[in-house]
């Protein structure tokens, strides 16, 4: 019995450092006094294609060239609640895999969630807090 319960405990170790937590950026927001004129700004000094919701930076994930990702560039008004309950003009969103499983790792882990999991076509969301307060968005893509 001692031997098969071993087993089964090293065998949930590696598991766990198996899964993949964060794969990649999926998102970089700030505060600006006006963003339009910030987006435009972009564009034409730095080339950014841009639409609506600022400029989306497409790539491939890993060795495989047929699955394609993205990276969201986007100015938020300075006033927005977005980024509450951190008081950063900052908000970094990263992408996972499996975003439930992640977020039961966190609870345990004592991480505070900011909100339940939303979803929608384009994904899964949550945000969470890090060590110093500021707010963490983590998407699970539908790419």
């Amino acid at each position: 019995m001692g031997f098969t319960f071993n087993i089964l405990i090293i065998k949930n170790i590696a598991e766990e450092l198996k899964m993949k937590k964060v794969t990649g950026i999926g998102g970089v927001f700030f505060k600006c006094k006006d963003p339009k004129a910030m987006t435009a700004w972009y564009q034409k000094h730095l080339g950014l294609d841009t639409n609506p919701y600022g400029a989306t930076f497409e790539w491939y994930e890993g060795a495989d060239s047929s699955k394609k990702a993205q990276t969201q560039w986007t100015p938020f008004p300075e006033n927005t609640k977005y980024f509450a309950p951190s008081d950063q003009d900052f908000m970094i969103n990263y992408r996972v895999e499996n975003l439930e499983a992640l977020v039961e790792e966190l609870k345990k882990e004592g991480v505070t969630l900011v909100d339940e999991i939303e979803t929608y076509d384009y994904g899964k969301f949550v945000h969470i807090l890090d060590g110093e307060g500021n707010k963490i968005e983590l998407w699970e893509p539908i790419d």
